[in-house]
């Protein structure tokens, strides 16, 4: 039994796991490899019939053409790279999603990556998406390793750093000042009317400056520290709720309270009204983002809002112009935000 199994013949494996390829294409199209080749690179080269017999056999086989194997012979691969920090957060994938609709209206693909907040985990993954040669890349924010610069200006392809702005972008930004908008609110609280402040920020470092730019801006009117909750993780309902609480600890008895988000401005007038204070009477609260849920709320939210769907388009329409040929646009384009006064303030 043993020696007739031996002799059984076996299956080949020749070309097991490489799939459909061109040739069988052609085959069952009637035309040659080459003009399979000719078609997909170029339609315009091979007749309307031939190019339907060779979409119907790629339809029935299943074929995926390599675009590796096009962007070798094109110098293009039609795929574009986006890092964002957080893809849960709304603020960048509201981003990104306007980004993207824009993009795929003109062939390119997005291949997307989330990087958290840490500049080591960005630089390798600026690495791990050059090494697939897009033709171009989405950033978020403009603070980046030394590292990760060389490399995108030495892969010389448009790159677009969204949500801050700077004097010396990379390639182009696409934001607003966070430095500018923790002034405002600041001004906004003083005009308002109030004397005492605190201020609650999550981890990422333009949270940071926002509440920091904050801070220095409030002390130009009412010189001393100022009460501050500080977390290393993302915004987060619980963290608003236990913002408060700290700055409870630290003294505050009542004011405004600037906060880096939306979500962390509703923990802390949740915490509030458990406690029994008065939102806006005794405890006010400034957020950021405008969410959708900030108008929604009881009371709404007053917040610092930005149009992160204009800054997608906006970085999509100057990319696609530089992949065009096209360099004489703005390199710094700043879209601006606003404060939207509401009931908690």
């Amino acid at each position: 039994m043993g020696e007739e199994q031996e002799k059984k013949p076996r299956a080949s494996r020749k070309g097991q796991g490489r799939g459909v390829t061109m040739e069988a294409v052609g085959r069952l199209a009637g035309v040659s490899q080459v003009t399979v080749s000719r078609a997909l690179s170029d339609p315009a080269k091979v007749s309307p019939a031939t190019l339907a017999k060779i979409k119907e056999a790629i339809a029935q086989t299943g074929f995926v053409p390599n675009a590796l194997a096009g962007a070798l012979a094109t110098s293009k691969s039609m795929l574009i790279s986006a890092l964002v920090p957080s893809i849960t957060n709304i603020v960048y994938s509201s981003m990104v999603k306007a980004f993207s609709e824009e993009m795929r209206e003109e062939g390119y693909q997005i291949l997307l990556s989330e990087t958290g907040f840490g500049p080591e985990d960005e630089e390798k993954l600026i690495s791990a998406h050059l090494s697939r040669r897009p033709d171009a890349m989405f950033l978020t924010g403009i603070h980046h390793s030394a590292q990760a610069r060389r490399m995108l200006l030495g892969a010389e392809i448009p790159v677009a750093e969204v949500w801050d702005i700077t004097d010396s972008p990379i390639d182009f930004c696409v934001g607003f000042s966070h430095v500018e908008t923790g002034r405002a609110v600041a001004e906004f609280a003083w005009n308002a009317g109030y004397r005492t402040v605190g201020t609650v920020s999550a981890g990422d470092e333009r949270a940071r400056r926002r509440s920091e730019a904050f801070v220095q801006e409030w002390q130009k009117h009412v010189p001393g520290d100022v009460p501050r909750a500080l977390f290393d993780a993302q915004a987060s309902l619980a963290n608003g709720r236990a913002a408060l609480r700290q700055l409870l600890e630290q003294g505050f008895t009542g004011g405004l309270i600037q906060c880096s988000s939306d979500l962390l401005a509703h923990g802390v007038m949740v915490e509030a009204q458990a406690q029994g204070f008065d939102v806006p009477g005794q405890i006010a609260v400034v957020g950021f983002g405008d969410q959708e849920f900030a108008a929604s709320v009881e009371p709404g939210i007053t917040t610092v809002r930005v149009d992160m769907a204009a800054f997608g388009r906006a970085a999509a329409q100057s990319m696609l112009a530089r992949l065009r040929g096209d360099k004489d646009g703005s390199s710094v384009i700043d879209l601006g935000f606003e404060v939207v006064r509401r009931g908690s303030a």
